[in-house]
C-alpha cells in the first residue's frame, strides 16, 4: 500500500480478527464540568457515534455483551477490544478507573483496552497502572488532540494546549504504551499550512498511530449555531478536494506512523454540512488509495525528520 496502514498491523499482531466494542461509560470532560470550561468542544455531539447497546444506563459488562453479541453474527471466530470511546475516558480517579477496565477485562473474548481521552487527564499513577496491565493486554492510549495550533484549541473550547499533547505522549511512550493521535482535519482558521504544519509537529512525537477525519458541522452543537451565522468563516472540504489533500498531507507524516481512519462518517439526521453523499469510510478509503497509487505518492515522501 501507498501508506502505512492500521489494519494491516493488526492482522500481524492479532492471530484472528478483532472488533472494537464501544463503551460509555459515563464519563465527562473537564471542559465540561466547569473544570476548565462549559459546554465541551464546540464540534462534539457524541451521539454521532455511539452504537445502539452503548448507553452509560447499562453496565460495562451489559455494553461489551449486546456489542459482541450483535458482532458475532457476523463474524464466527474473533477476539474484542474494549473501546472506552465516549468523552474522556481517563478522567476519574485511580479506583473508578481500575473498576470499570477491570471490569471489561472480565468478559470472555476481551483482549484489551482502547482508551480515549484528552492529553490533560493523565498522570503518572493512571499511565503506571495502564503500564502494569498492558504486560497482560494489549492496551492503546487515543489523544484528542485535534490541532497543533493552540489559538485554534483556544476557539474551539479545548481547554488544553498542545504543549499538554507532547507532553501527555511522551510520559506514556516513556512507559512503552501504544500512544494514537486523533486530528481534525479543517477546523476554522486553518488553511493548508496549518494543516500541513499538523503532520510535520506530530511525526516528531512518539506515538504508533494516527485517525484523521474531516470537519463535520453536526446539529445541537456550538458550532452549529456558529456555521449558521456566519458560514463563510468555513472552508469546509468537498470529497475530491479532501482526497487531494489527504495525498499531499500523508507525504509530510512519519513513514512508521500507522494510519488507522482517513474520515468520519456522521449520521445522515445529525449531519448539516459537508454532505459527500451515502458513500461509506471505506468507499472514501478506495478512493484514496486509487488516488495515491494514480499520482504515485507514499506516505513519508517529503518527510525529512528522523524515525522515532
Amino acid at each position: 500500500m501507498n501508506y502505512n496502514s492500521a489494519s494491516e498491523y493488526y492482522k500481524k499482531i492479532f492471530s484472528t480478527r478483532v472488533q472494537k466494542i464501544s463503551i460509555d461509560a459515563g464519563f465527562t470532560c473537564p471542559n465540561r464540568d466547569g473544570t476548565k470550561g462549559r459546554g465541551g468542544c464546540t464540534y462534539c455531539n457524541n451521539d454521532t457515534f455511539k452504537p445502539f447497546y452503548c448507553s452509560p444506563k447499562k453496565t460495562v459488562t451489559q455494553q461489551l455483551s449486546e456489542g459482541i453479541d450483535f458482532f458475532a453474527k457476523k463474524y464466527k471466530s474473533q477476539k474484542y477490544l474494549a473501546y472506552f470511546q465516549a468523552y474522556s475516558n481517563t478522567y476519574a480517579n485511580i479506583a473508578t478507573l481500575k473498576k470499570l477496565y477491570e471490569e471489561a477485562l472480565q468478559i470472555d473474548n476481551i483482549i484489551g483496552l482502547v482508551i480515549a481521552t484528552r492529553p490533560d487527564c493523565i498522570n503518572d499513577e493512571i499511565l503506571d497502572y495502564l503500564s502494569e496491565l498492558s504486560k497482560n493486554y494489549y492496551i492503546l492510549l487515543e489523544f484528542g488532540v485535534e490541532s497543533t495550533c493552540d489559538k485554534t484549541l483556544k476557539k474551539i473550547n479545548r481547554g488544553h494546549t498542545y504543549f499538554d499533547t507532547i507532553k501527555a505522549v511522551e510520559m506514556a511512550a516513556q512507559r512503552n504504551l501504544n500512544v494514537g493521535l486523533h486530528l481534525i482535519l479543517g477546523l476554522p482558521g486553518e488553511n493548508t499550512e496549518t494543516m500541513l504544519n499538523h503532520a510535520k509537529k506530530i511525526s516528531k512525537l512518539p506515538f504508533l498511530l494516527l485517525k484523521l477525519h474531516q470537519l463535520q458541522i453536526i446539529k445541537h452543537t456550538p458550532m452549529a449555531i456558529d456555521y449558521t451565522k456566519s458560514p463563510d468563516q468555513y472552508k469546509l472540504f468537498s470529497l475530491n478536494d479532501y482526497i487531494e489533500f489527504i495525498g499531499e498531507f500523508i507525504q509530510h507524516l512519519r513513514p512508521n506512523i500507522l494510519i488507522e481512519r482517513f474520515t468520519s462518517e456522521a449520521p445522515a439526521d445529525l449531519l448539516i454540512a459537508p454532505k459527500w453523499g451515502r458513500i461509506k469510510n471505506y468507499e472514501i478509503v478506495h478512493k484514496i488509495q486509487n488516488y495515491l497509487e494514480k499520482n504515485n505518492i507514499f506516505q513519508g515522501a517529503k518527510f525529512n525528520g528522523r524515525f522515532i
